[in-house]
């Protein structure tokens, strides 16, 4: 058996006396991807943390190539070739992507003249090997969040490194990356690298994985040769009991148009002729592949980006939205894909979180009425089974799936009639998107109107009650539940087949 490149012994590490591992012990081998999984709160996040440097254990040792490292931090863990790609993209916004990229590669003496022709040339050079055409002089703040992962993944691929820890990368990826990157992947594993892969969509870790470590409550409960488990096993071992359904069957009882969408354009954001209506009580999905216009969409009806052409109708009426003011007041909601940026405030308490769009409803005068605050967070705490020690506690001290849920109770607070979620279940793992979904089921049968964006086609086609297709920033297709596949849909998706005919 080959020596690991990289292994941990006994880890423990606890924050403010709260134990996030227990004597958790980890390895990866050369050319071998390992899985780690498990529930939100599991450990994982703090073990990959330790393993790049960013975190020190309080016992245990780190072994790099077979020599015990007495500390190991983000320049060291640089320096022995271990690379990290996070969940949340770690670039300069205000910086080119080449010069992201030299500012993690370029290691030379500060008054070096830079020779930004070959660092232009270098950048374009791992943006290829990472099968993608991103401009080396884009800002990174033009950057979707999918060509943010490439980037990292450009980076990992120049560091040349012989470990590379991937956290969450397929999150926010299209069917489509999520098959390039996994190229790269194979590529690398055959250069003899050791790929650590956490996700929590198991069918990636089925497909990509060598070995699977599961954590459960900071503590190793299993590590296994993927080929002797299987997903019902898995699952099992992080939740600590059998998952019975993910996407929970209902019957859909839609009601009255609530939303009606005619001939939407906007031209900042490539949105064009989009018409679409949504029933009270109904989900709609809307799928597509990244850049297709879904996002796009969403920040139109909200009034991120004001629409440049079209009407939006709201229970009949015509209403004009021009900023997001104009959108909660009409009765929309927006729950966006990057809730660390825009659906929550990390640092502030769950309480003033919940109330933050809809401060006039428990203040007077200018002030908030505390109490009037806390009992409104506690009741959405209970209605959305927020695991927390109080309404008082910071957000950031919540598991990502929990987050998720105080920035949906941040909108239900408004009392909305459409509720447009964007990617609701992204990162978080298989028990908490049962809990998510089993909550969106419940406010559509209470006559919300729902529009849900998801990259994964198999809670699109779990979770909807009709299937709306984006190409080119324009509806091309709509599929009753009944007859939508994956196939049909990527067919759609990608302008492989004809539009089937639109259905209101």
């Amino acid at each position: 058996m080959a020596e690991p490149l990289l292994e941990a012994r006994a880890i423990s590490k606890s924050f403010s006396g709260v134990h996030a591992l227990r004597d958790a012990s980890f390895d990866v081998r050369a050319g071998e991807v390992h899985a780690l999984v498990g529930e939100n709160g599991a450990g994982k996040s703090t073990l990959i943390k330790i393993l790049t440097g960013a975190e020190t254990p309080d016992s245990g040792s780190l072994v790099v190539s077979g020599q015990v490292v007495d500390h190991l931090d983000p320049t060291s863990a640089h320096r022995r070739r271990v690379a990290a790609i996070y969940q949340q993209p770690s670039l300069f916004p205000h910086l080119t992507v080449a010069e992201n990229i030299a500012l993690a590669l370029e290691r030379s003496a500060l008054w070096r003249r830079v020779d930004w022709k070959a660092r232009r040339q270098r950048a374009a050079q791992l943006m290829s090997e990472a099968g993608a055409a991103i401009d080396p002089e884009r800002l990174a703040a033009t950057l979707s969040m999918p060509e943010q992962q490439i980037v990292e993944i450009a980076k990992a691929i120049g560091a040349d490194a012989r470990v590379v820890v991937m956290d969450e990368p397929t999150a926010c990826l299209a069917e489509h990356e999520v098959e390039r990157l996994f190229s790269i992947i194979v590529r690398l594993r055959s250069q003899g690298a050791g790929i650590v892969y956490v996700s929590h969509r198991l069918q990636e870790v089925f497909a990509i994985a060598d070995r699977i470590t599961v954590l459960r409550d900071g503590r190793v409960v299993a590590t296994s040769e993927v080929s002797e488990v299987d997903t019902d096993a898995v699952v099992r071992l992080m939740v600590g009991r059998a998952l019975d359904a993910i996407y929970p069957a209902r019957a859909a009882a839609a009601g009255e148009v609530v939303l009606d969408v005619r001939h939407l354009s906007n031209a900042a954001l490539g949105l064009r002729d989009v018409s679409l209506r949504v029933r009270a009580g109904e989900i709609v999905g809307l799928a597509g592949l990244v850049g297709s216009g879904r996002t796009e969409l969403a920040e139109t009806l909200f009034g991120v980006a004001p629409a440049s052409g079209g009407e939006i109708y709201l229970r009949g009426e015509a209403v004009r939205i021009a900023a997001p003011g104009d959108a909660v007041r009409s009765g929309l909601a927006y729950l966006p894909e990057d809730r660390l940026h825009h659906g929550v405030v990390p640092e502030m308490a769950i309480d003033a979180n919940v109330t933050l769009a809809s401060l006039r409803a428990c203040s007077a005068w200018g002030l908030v009425d505390r109490p009037a605050e806390r009992a409104s967070a506690a009741r959405h705490v209970d209605r959305l089974g927020i695991k927390t020690p109080s309404v008082s506690t910071p957000v950031e001290s919540l598991s990502g799936g929990n987050q998720q849920k105080v920035a949906l109770a941040r909108w239900l607070e408004t009392r909305p009639d459409v509720l447009i979620l964007d990617e609701p279940t992204q990162g978080v793992d298989v028990g908490a998107k049962a809990e998510i979904h089993a909550i969106i089921h419940e406010l559509a049968a209470q006559g919300l109107a729902v529009i849900m964006i998801s990259s994964e086609l198999p809670e699109i086609l779990g979770m909807s009650d009709r299937i709306a297709v984006m190409r080119g920033g324009t509806i091309v297709a709509e599929l009753p539940r009944c007859d939508a596949t994956q196939e049909t849909i990527l067919d759609c998706a990608l302008g492989h087949a004809p539009a089937p005919p639109a259905s209101h």
